[in-house]
């Protein structure tokens, strides 16, 4: 019953992942059936933590369209500098690089392909995905890690971080990372909140579980597998957004995607970056 929960959570939630503002969660609580094994990860941050005086006010996050005057969104710019502090990031310094990252809430069959890509253009990239998909895809997880990608947590079950308490984002993060450090032997280090939406107190408690948390810099409306972008429109708008420490949001339910990003990835190597 859980997993048939949880996976029709993650596939209606997916349809507004990096796009926030568009989905309301009717459900506050995370489900406490689940059948990972919890134990505190938290990092030294947390000692001492007031989260009372930390506000629960919701934000969505998006990198918006105004661009400052190297191609950066000036949103992602604004995010680093008023939320630096909690260990979270939307775009990074780095000069001459960007990196890929996927959301996975399910799998719609192309995430093999997407992986097949990346091994033959030697790229890496991050792999945020949930419970329900870990359990659903060991062998793409396990392909993930042995191929040297990062494996990034997205919670437990698709919640909005903000609706949560302090001890309920804990759990959606921990669940998560003890599940995956059970199966895998792996220990995730980076968090993207669903739906990009979070409080300061849902930072706070991410960064006390000792994780990062990555927004992006750059995503687009490829998420709607019934409605996608033809190559042609999509590979002009993920080349046209390339900037110093760009973080891309990719969804690999997208046909689009897979089928563009070999020459998306040569285009930027054209542009002088390489992927980090």
């Amino acid at each position: 019953m859980k997993k048939v929960l949880l996976l029709a959570l993650a596939a209606a939630a997916l349809t507004s992942c990096g796009n926030s503002g568009d989905i309301t969660n009717d459900k506050s609580t995370p489900d406490t059936t689940s059948e990972a094994v919890v134990e505190p990860i938290m990092g030294a941050q947390a000692e001492g933590r007031d989260y009372s005086s930390l506000s629960t006010e919701k934000h969505g996050y998006g990198q918006g369209v105004q661009l400052d005057g190297e191609n950066r969104p000036i949103g992602a710019l604004d995010f680093n500098n008023q939320y630096g502090g909690y260990n979270a990031k939307a775009i990074t310094e780095d000069e001459g690089k960007i990196y890929l990252t996927f959301d996975q809430g399910y799998e719609n069959g192309y995430t093999s392909q997407i992986l097949d890509t990346l091994k033959e253009k030697n790229v890496k990239a991050t792999f945020f995905v949930l419970q329900d998909y870990a359990e659903k895809n060991p062998e793409l997880i396990r392909r993930m890690i042995d191929e040297g990608h990062t494996v990034g947590n997205h919670s437990v079950s698709h919640y909005c971080m903000a609706s949560l308490s302090a001890e309920e984002c804990r759990e959606e993060i921990e669940g998560l990372h003890e599940y995956i450090k059970e199966e895998f032997g792996y220990e995730m280090t980076k968090f993207r909140p669903p739906m990009g939406e979070f409080s300061e107190l849902s930072l706070a408690v991410t960064q006390d579980c000792g994780y990062e948390t990555v927004l992006w810099s750059y995503a687009y409306a490829d998420w709607d597998v019934d409605n996608q972008p033809s190559e042609e429109e999509a590979f002009s708008k993920l080349t046209g957004a390339v900037h110093d420490g760009a973080i891309y949001l990719l969804h690999s339910v997208s046909s689009t995607n897979t089928e563009i990003l070999p020459d998306f990835i040569d285009a930027v190597r054209d542009k002088g970056y390489e992927f980090g």
